[in-house]
């Protein structure tokens, strides 16, 4: 097992990765930028070291200095958590140049997932069903002839998107030609990559993904499903599992078809499969996400399976302690993701200091947060504050459970404002109580409660 683990990342990610490395007496190294130099996860790592100014391209995206820091605190393993490095090859080489282990799939086989155009041949080949769409970037007259053939609505996704980011819906032929345009600059902008691609869009579709674990001597199980339905800009807000009112044996063949992907592109670590669901009960695969996840506690909640824990000790060498026959999930659970920020101007971010910050407690109730009262939110970086995680025997005692944890919540200070009143007027609503909702809901239902639709 690794003695000292640098985790390149930041917030309550940090800190949950620490917390897991503290349990398996792991010496732990956080990396920070000047604005983070007082943060939860620094006060409580064994070692921390400062790599540069806010801005993430002078700090957690510089690999170089992250690298000079694993160094120089002789770690042999690097934890990337979510977003930032966590899904870049080209680090991942930059790593095993210098002998230390980033945890997670090998560089080729995240940059073949990394590419969607790549992923979805590899999971066609696998025989995983996509929706109608194109396998390669096409050209933007090639595209719009594709989208006409398929159908409106359609959607123009980066190649090298991710996290809600870099895709266009296109409900007419007439505005095709202006949205390919706008995509392609916005890929360009945010991944340095300007290619996209054209797939059919389901409008009244569920968003559920599966959970998987493989080893490096082509052992693979996944630890069952998770619906992220509720959404706004292609963006989770509300996680839970198991997926309600799936149709029977379908959440099981979702499970085998990622396995079966996982195994065909020798997938190494904890994945993410996402596919959609539509009205009919047919799945489509859409992509995989080579990190855990910001809703992996619900899995965690249901399992029992620490799945940090297992990502480091497959990253060592170790096989899979446990079989597909052993996981038995209990229970349902649910995340939230309280952010600082204002529904009602559109979800704007509200950066700040929290004079006050209370989160629930009482039984069967998770709170992973990175803030504190005193803590200043900064306006760098994602606007999570914390993620509220419970579970209960059934469904509608863990709704009312959440109910319970989000008006335990006390968040307050000079500019902040949250999304804990959205949150619970989704998870009371009617359509989400009987599990009805889809990845429309917040665009088609909320204007009615006093929440402005999601533009």
């Amino acid at each position: 097992m690794f003695r000292t683990i640098l985790i390149a990342n930041r917030g309550e990610i940090a800190l949950r990765v620490a917390r897991a490395c503290r349990e398996m007496g792991i010496r732990t190294v956080v990396v920070h930028s000047t604005q983070d130099r007082d943060s939860a996860a620094v006060r409580y790592a064994d070692e921390a070291v400062q790599i540069g100014p806010p801005p993430p391209r002078q700090s957690y995206l510089c690999a170089a200095a992250i690298l000079e820091a694993a160094r120089r605190t002789g770690a042999d393993a690097i934890h990337p958590g979510y977003g930032f490095l966590s899904e870049d090859p080209d680090f991942a080489d930059a790593c095993a140049m210098e002998g230390i282990v980033l945890i997670g799939p090998p560089a080729p086989v995240m940059a073949k997932l990394g590419d969607k155009g790549s992923a979805r041949k590899i999971m066609s080949d696998a025989g995983l069903p996509l929706l109608p769409g194109s396998l390669d970037p096409l050209g933007p007259e090639a595209a719009h002839r594709l989208a006409d053939e398929i159908g409106y609505p359609v959607i123009i996704k980066a190649v090298a998107g991710g996290g809600g980011r870099g895709m266009q819906v296109v409900t007419r032929s007439d505005d095709f030609p202006d949205a390919h345009r706008r995509t392609r600059a916005t890929a360009q902008m945010l991944f340095n990559d300007g290619r996209v691609y054209v797939e059919k869009y389901l409008r009244s579709a569920r968003h559920v993904e599966i959970q998987v674990l493989c080893d490096a001597y082509g052992n693979a199980i996944h630890l069952g499903e998770r619906d992220c339905s509720v959404q706004r800009r292609h963006q989770k807000l509300i996680e839970e599992t198991p997926s309600p009112r799936l149709p029977d044996g379908l959440a099981e063949r979702m499970g085998a078809a990622a396995v079966a992907g996982a195994s065909a592109v020798g997938y190494v670590g904890a994945g993410t499969f996402e596919f959609l669901v539509d009205p009919d009960g047919r799945y489509y695969f859409m992509e995989v996400n080579c990190r855990i996840q910001v809703e992996h506690p619900v899995t965690e909640a249901v399992t029992g399976v620490d799945l940090v824990q297992e990502q480091l000790r497959v990253a060592a060498g170790e096989r899979l302690t446990m079989t597909q026959r052993d996981v038995q999930p209990r229970g349902v659970a649910i995340e939230c993701r309280l952010n600082a920020e204002n529904p009602d101007a559109d979800f704007a971010p509200t950066p700040g200091l929290l004079e006050e910050f209370v989160v629930p407690a009482g039984p069967f109730v998770r709170v992973d947060t990175h803030a504190y009262p005193g803590y200043v939110v900064p306006p760098n970086y994602d606007s999570l504050l914390a993620k509220l995680i419970v579970w209960a025997p059934d469904r509608d005692r863990a709704i009312a459970r959440m109910l319970r944890a989000l008006d335990e919540c006390r968040v307050s200070g000079p500019r902040i404002s949250t999304t804990r009143d959205f949150l619970r007027k989704v998870v009371d609503h009617p359509t989400f109580r009987a599990a009805e909702h889809n990845t429309a809901l917040v665009d088609e239902l909320f204007a009615t409660v006093g929440v402005p639709a999601v533009r």
